[in-house]
């Protein structure tokens, strides 16, 4: 055997299982939005009138607003202690998951409210918020702020102490 090629084949599965407990590890989780990080994806005009492209992401000390008309237009309405704002496609098996564990959570935890959207049909709202991925879970507090992100699927008692928190 070549010793260049047993090396190669040992690198590339090394690659392929650092890569896959990456993945394994972040895949779900919830985490905190930052302002920043947020505030660089820009909307994006794709022939629809947007209410005011600069003011759909509005960052601010406690993570970044969104634009009450573009949640509006989403299905979010002013009032909700809370809101689980997932992004959905059609054929997306993990996309059913957390629509079941965040309907489960909004039906435990007074206040909260599920709102599932097809990303096809909102890409304005996909691009203003840097959705890259399905299923995309936002939690909104009552000011529309998000609060906490996840891209997978989110474990229930983490979901629920993500809430909890923003309440």
């Amino acid at each position: 055997m070549d010793p260049v090629g047993i090396a190669a084949v040992v690198l590339v599965l090394l690659a392929g299982a650092a890569g896959g407990l990456w993945w394994k590890r972040a895949d779900g989780r919830l985490r905190t939005v930052a302002p920043a990080a947020v505030v660089a994806a820009q909307p994006v005009d794709n022939g629809r009138k947007l209410s005011d492209p600069a003011a759909l992401l509005l960052p601010t000390q406690d993570g970044v607003g969104i634009d009450a008309a573009m949640l509006a237009g989403l299905g979010v309405g002013p009032g909700e202690r809370a809101t689980l704002l997932q992004f959905s496609s059609a054929y997306c098996a993990p996309c059913r998951a957390v629509s079941r564990i965040s309907a489960e959570v909004a039906r435990e935890v007074p206040g909260v409210r599920h709102v599932e959207v097809d990303a096809d049909e909102h890409l304005d709202a996909v691009k203003a918020l840097g959705i890259w991925r399905t299923p995309t879970l936002l939690v909104l507090d009552p000011a529309g702020r998000v609060v906490k992100r996840a891209t997978g699927v989110p474990q229930k008692p983490h979901l629920i102490a993500a809430v909890t928190e923003s309440l």
